[in-house]
């Protein structure tokens, strides 16, 4: 073949396809970019296999090693069962699996579990859609070894993805993950997958594990007596196409919610998401009609889901009593403070709980934790370490929440993954709470700002698509590694930590010291006024991340929007020292 800067090693990966015991639409497929000369497309499907991430399997859908596809879900699968039959030599393993509303997620669940039965793996197939975290329920109310949730979360349509779970419910962490991906990679041709399923080993299941599950999710509630004392709280809700749509308004009505609004064009089940442009509550686009919907019936609170139902974006009326959508650090600094505040109220804390947060989340919640006496650990980005922190933990400290600063949040310990079904519960319960009081949310958390002082968040994304764009992010970060900016935003830099090395430099006296996490390649600058500037490649899509956190104080109210405007120049400054 000849395929114009193709280099070796990958026209080799498409050789063994086109030779290979593949089908005839995949040879078709790859054929027809050989003779199109779609070289680039060509080599960004081959050049790698895909790996897992902090979100475990994810790529766009297509032929090819680095995409989502029957062959490299197979491949996956094959490894996944192997790693546990070896982890597990004299049990019979038992699987779950689940899938989101994504193009073809159903037929990769079937194919999933078709490959995990003819190994002789017992499977717990969902007979449809289901949220992210009622599959980490499951496993553990089933008593499973792993379980497999096909989704791609938020990513745009073209991409599915395989998320892999362990026994307590969280996603695969390390050594677990890089030791599935070695018995993946002695995987050496399609013909080692086993595709011929053995159908006893494969079990349906439904209503029983969503009746569980909405019970475990009501439990978590602090004050049934306030929801239903402000029963009437107007909310609006949207699943984005997503897997949310029933569970979210049962949880809510069960609990004592009457007025419930959906916004009806997005709770069709679509994996084209024809409505919006990314389904990511993250983006205000996404929320677009839930707020029309909103300000149409002068409601008290939006909340949206990501498709998999695992991140919520809300909104909230502001001081001229407009919707304003919360950033997930907002929401995130809300939930602990009612928590904390619920549970110092219910006489709960006896100094034995803990607190989880990610190193990019708002370091307002440490303050917030410190101030209650409440521990709060700092974990990798990626919510499987804030799951593996509760296992950890499991019979020694009891768990509050965790989160994310990505939308994520988790209450309560019945499952290992974040869960949007809990937050929705108990961001329209602190809703309520606050409304019973007098005060809105906004209001509140104006107040925490005062408090505790204002902390504001920026985060910018630079998308670098292809094996070029990788390659450019390990440009960017080696230069950060060897030269470490002085000063960021005006302010000193005198601490260093590359979670890669492990070591922490504290840059004033030359100092250094573990930083106490697993190896991953992020950096993070604090500077002399606590600012926390930290860079990673993301896990889940082509983009570099910067999380830049600064903080001030807020004297009073009536400053907010002015100290507001500060805070985000200073953001801008940081963004600015960070480009040059």
């Amino acid at each position: 073949m000849d395929m114009d800067g193709v280099d070796s090693k990958t026209e080799a990966r498409i050789e063994k396809w086109l030779k290979g015991n593949y089908d005839g639409e995949t040879k078709s497929a790859i054929q027809a970019m050989i003779d199109e000369e779609r070289f680039e497309e060509l080599t960004d499907a081959f050049y790698r296999d895909l790996e897992f991430g902090t979100g475990g399997l994810r790529g766009i859908m297509g032929v090819g090693t680095n995409r989502m596809n029957r062959y490299t879900l197979g491949a996956a699968t094959q490894g996944l069962s192997n790693y546990l039959k070896s982890v597990y030599p004299n049990e019979k393993i038992r699987v779950v699996i689940a899938h989101d509303n994504r193009n073809r997620a159903e037929e990769f669940a079937r194919i999933t579990a078709e490959v995990f039965s003819a190994n002789d793996i017992y499977v717990f197939l969902f007979d449809a859609l289901r949220p992210t975290p009622e599959l980490s329920f499951a496993i553990r109310e089933l008593g499973c070894h792993s379980g497999v949730m096909l989704t791609a979360s938020h990513n745009p349509k073209e991409y599915n993805g395989y998320k892999a779970y362990w026994r307590d419910g969280g996603q695969v962490i390390p050594p677990h993950d890089k030791q599935i991906i070695e018995e993946v990679t002695k995987i050496d041709g399609v013909d080692q997958i086993r595709f011929d399923p053995i159908e006893e080993n494969i079990e349906t299941v439904g209503s029983d594990i969503d009746r569980a599950f909405v019970d475990a999710v009501k439990s978590v509630s602090i004050y049934p007596k306030v929801i239903r004392q402000e029963k009437n709280l107007s909310i609006v809700f949207s699943p984005i196409h997503g897997t949310a749509v029933k569970l979210v308004p049962q949880v809510l009505r069960e609990a004592g919610f009457e007025n419930i609004h959906l916004v009806e064009e997005q709770c069709t089940i679509d994996g084209n998401f024809s409505t919006v442009i990314y389904p990511n509550p993250e983006e205000k686009e996404a929320l677009t009609m839930s707020l029309e919907k909103a300000v149409a019936l002068d409601a008290d609170l939006v909340m949206a889901t990501d498709p998999d139902g695992d991140r919520v974006g809300i909104a909230v009326k502001n001081e001229k009593g407009e919707f304003e959508l919360l950033n997930g650090n907002q929401t995130g600094t809300l939930l602990f403070y009612y928590l904390l505040n619920a549970w110092r109220e219910k006489g709960k804390l006896s100094g034995n709980q803990y607190i989880v947060k990610t190193i990019v989340t708002t370091y307002l919640i440490d303050r917030m934790a410190e101030e209650a006496g409440v521990e709060c650990f700092n974990v990798l980005t990626g919510f499987k370490y804030i799951g593996e922190t509760m296992t950890a933990l499991e019979e020694k400290k009891e768990f509050i929440a965790g989160a994310e600063e990505s939308y994520g949040y988790l209450i309560g310990d019945h499952v290992r993954d974040k869960d949007a079904v809990v937050a929705c519960l108990m961001i329209a319960e602190m809703a309520a709470f606050y409304k019973a009081g007098g005060r809105s949310l906004y209001e509140v958390l104006i107040e925490i700002y005062e408090t505790y002082g204002f902390f504001k968040e920026g985060l910018i994304s630079i998308k670098k698509e292809g094996k070029k764009g990788a390659e450019e992010i390990r440009e960017i970060l080696n230069r950060l590694r060897s030269e470490s900016p002085k000063s960021l935003g005006g302010d000193e830099v005198v601490i260093v930590r590359d979670f890669q090395s492990g070591i922490e430099k504290d840059l004033r006296n030359g100092s250094e010291r573990p930083t106490g996490l697993p190896s991953s390649n992020v950096l993070q600058f604090e500077t002399a006024g606590n600012y926390m500037i930290s860079v990673r490649p993301s896990g889940t899509e082509p983009k570099i991340k910067f999380y830049i956190s600064v903080n001030g104080e807020l004297e009073n109210r009536e400053n907010y929007r002015k100290r507001e405007r500060e805070l985000d120049q200073l953001i801008q400054a940081i963004a600015s020292d960070l480009e040059s």
